[in-house]
């Protein structure tokens, strides 16, 4: 009998630990690597994003370690952002035996973007979540003549393990870095939560929020609705903000707000009713485009009057709530952990790219930031800052000549 095959994840930031962790919990033997980067999670949201996985072999490690923590690997599940994985792609691929590599997205991945396809090509297999983002991917792979492997696991956060059995009271608002992204906007979900909470003084509004102040989340912040509701003048006392975990809020929820957050995923599998708030349109630069059709989309009214919504039946096989038993991903890991051992699956080699060992640090500088302490590393660093802001000024310059008449 073929032993189960040992799989490592890697990752770093708040939401891919939450997500490798949950992804691998089921598996027996997974272990977790936590990589100390720029924006690794703080201890508390290590403690949060592990909360409720089972995952118990978790350590935190530096980038010159993995290389001995990785040895002996059969598979290793880079979950992490673009540029980061395509860094430790290369580092992976250099182990002796080199193990499969296998990557991911945490979350809702529809509309499918060359990005995510580009920066993971060195990988053996992408795991996604739903039968459309499969599609989707599958066809872009092609369209964009990226030769990758798909394979489907249950969303983690969808399994229909923890249903709750009690509405609570609350509304909860998942708040997200990049959506919507600019200030106007985000005032305007700031006044939303205020109005919400003055119609119903008698229940509360949670503004869940990823982190505490200060620490790192997968994308930056720019306008953080705690200043932004402070700007507004007093707070309603039953408007409160929340770092608790998204299950913890949840139990406690009447229904979920959110703008595009896999938090309305993991509600409507729990049983939680939710608004997929369209107040800013539906495109996908919002990455809501996947809420048409699924009964799930609501304006501010909606919001305010906590006209909640469940999620279409016409929807849901199609959109991370498939039958279990159409997951392959670890089938498929499993069949090419056999393939490399036999030799039939060759290891898959860098993209073509100019530059050489220089142009590694320099990307290793960037997917570690302050946490790449390499000299080579710094060396990259002093010199491509200068040399990026040069070819920068030196395209907007050319731009401009272009777009001369005459």
């Amino acid at each position: 009998m073929t032993a189960a095959p040992r799989i490592i994840a890697v990752a770093d930031t708040d939401s891919y630990v939450k997500w490798a962790a949950a992804l691998l919990g089921p598996v027996p033997g997974a272990e977790l690597i936590v990589l100390e980067t720029e924006l690794v999670v703080s201890p508390q949201q290590q403690r949060a994003a592990l909360a409720g996985s089972g995952l118990d072999r978790v350590r935190r490690a530096r980038f010159a370690e993995l290389p001995a923590l990785l040895a002996g690997a059969d598979a290793v599940l880079l979950a992490a952002r673009g540029p980061l994985v395509r860094v430790l792609a290369r580092l992976v691929a250099r182990l002796d035996p080199p193990p499969v590599i296998v990557t991911g997205l945490p979350g809702i991945s529809v509309p499918a973007t060359w990005l995510a396809l580009h920066f993971r090509r060195q990988c053996d297999l992408f795991v996604l979540h739903s039968h459309r983002e499969i599609r989707e991917f599958s066809h872009l792979a092609v369209e964009r003549g990226i030769r990758q492997r798909f394979a489907l696991a249950t969303l983690p956060f969808a399994r229909r393990t923890d249903a709750i059995a009690r509405r609570g009271t609350d509304l909860v608002f998942a708040a997200q870095a990049l959506v919507p992204r600019g200030r106007d906007a985000r005032l305007e979900v700031a006044r939303l939560l205020r109005r919400a909470a003055a119609a119903h003084p008698d229940r509360r509004v949670v503004l869940k929020l990823r982190g505490r102040p200060g620490e790192a989340e997968t994308h930056r912040e720019q306008f953080p609705y705690p200043e932004l509701l402070a700007s507004l003048g007093p707070i309603p006392p039953n408007l409160v903000t929340s770092t608790a975990p998204m299950r913890d809020a949840l139990r406690t929820a009447e229904g979920l707000v959110t703008v595009s957050s896999t938090a309305a995923i993991e509600a409507a599998a729990q049983g939680v009713p939710v608004i997929a708030l369209d107040t800013f349109g539906v495109r996908p630069s919002l990455i809501n485009v996947v809420f048409e059709g699924s009964g799930l989309l609501g304006g501010a009214d909606d919001v305010v009057e906590r006209r909640f919504r469940r999620p279409s039946p016409r929807w849901v096989g199609d959109n991370y709530f498939h039958d279990p038993a159409d997951d392959d991903w670890l089938e498929r890991v499993a069949e090419l952990v056999s393939r490399r051992r036999a030799g039939t699956l060759p290891v898959r080699r860098p993209h073509a790219r100019v530059g050489g060992r220089a142009r590694d640090a320099w990307e290793r500088r960037l997917a570690l930031g302050s946490a790449d302490r390499s000299v080579t590393g710094s060396l990259a660093y002093a010199v491509g800052v200068p040399a990026r802001a040069v070819a920068r000024a030196t395209r907007r310059w050319r731009n401009r000549l272009r777009r001369r008449p005459g």
